[in-house]
């Protein structure tokens, strides 16, 4: 098997209040979750809402009543296609990020990234790193954990449908770890914020690094607590004031919900912070989330993967990954 052989299909949908998941999204995305159950309709709308005003409190110049700005959001879908006559594997989504100035009219673009969807990721952190540990009573992965996953991540980057469709290279926004104590420093950005540094890489960190991204973690203004930026390039000089708050804007307030102990606390990150998802000190989201369903189904995730992708594929990828030269 040749790189010409690994090509990738794009798919995009909007992610607004009459989204409904495909068949094979996975479930435990951030955007999916919240568009199940009775009350999808006022999770969807709330959740747009929280987007538009936290972009408005970052983007606030010339904007005196905070309501000239609107994000639009759409998935991106990429499925991974090996041929075969068989259907492409849903290998990842994530969100495309656009914002609306109400004022003249205008679309201007965002980032590509934001939310990072992966049945792979699932099934090496979900099933092969657990089997794993269970067999060898290591903490630490496998090795090799994450390189299938990575260079396919690569791939995709340099493929011309990727280039094509989004130009830039994406900005993956995510919790930071409880695992870790994050440092204060001087640096100050005037949408990211103040930047923190940790020490210790986690395994996140580790994992990303094997699709080509780097961590920098920002507390965002007015924010509660810094998240982590997984990106390629200068994080800052690569990108707009308007595309960075586009990202902190949905991702935080995903956060908010999914993570309220952390990122809707009722105190600031301390200059040295550790946190916590067993924090009692913050405020709830009328939004409703199953965070509990969320982690039971990452398993169940991770055997869709290793059902319809590692077991009929594996020894073809795993050939392709050790001479694709990424």
């Amino acid at each position: 098997m040749t790189d010409s052989d690994v090509t990738f299909t794009f798919g995009s949908i909007p992610f607004d209040e009459e989204y409904r998941p495909a068949d094979d999204t996975r479930i435990t995305t951030n955007f999916a979750n919240l568009a199940r159950g009775e009350q999808r309709r006022d999770n969807l709308r709330a959740t747009l809402m929280m987007i538009d005003r936290r972009f408005n409190a970052l983007m606030d110049w010339d904007n005196p009543t905070g309501d000239r700005y609107g994000v639009s959001l759409d998935i991106l879908s990429i499925g991974l296609d090996l041929g075969a006559g068989e259907p492409a594997f849903p290998l990842i989504e994530m969100l495309e990020t656009h914002v609306i100035d109400r004022r003249s009219g205008t679309r201007l673009p965002g980032i590509v990234g934001n939310n990072f969807s992966s049945y792979l990721r699932d099934y090496d952190f979900s099933v092969v790193l657990p089997e794993y540990r269970q067999q060898t009573g290591q903490g630490e992965p496998p090795p090799q954990f994450g390189d299938l996953h990575g260079k396919l991540f690569r791939h995709l980057l340099r493929s011309y449908g990727y280039r094509a469709r989004c130009g830039k290279p994406p900005v993956i926004c995510l919790s930071v770890s409880s695992q870790a104590v994050y440092h204060r420093t001087a640096n100050l950005h005037p949408i990211l914020g103040i930047e923190y540094q940790t020490e210790a890489a986690s395994l996140t960190d580790a994992y990303f690094a094997k699709m080509g991204m780097t961590a920098r973690y920002f507390l965002p203004p007015h924010g509660a607590a810094p998240l982590a930026f997984y990106h390629i390039g200068d994080l800052v000089s690569d990108y707009s004031n308007g595309e960075l708050a586009s990202t902190i804007s949905t991702m935080e307030s995903f956060q908010k919900i999914y993570r309220p102990e952390i990122y809707n606390a009722n105190a600031v990150a301390a200059a040295a912070y550790r946190p916590s998802l067993s924090s009692q000190d913050y405020s709830l989201t009328r939004i409703v989330y199953d965070r509990e369903e969320r982690s039971r189904l990452a398993v169940d995730q991770g055997r869709y993967a290793q059902q319809h992708l590692i077991e009929p594929h594996g020894a073809t990828l795993a050939r392709w990954s050790a001479t694709c030269g990424l």
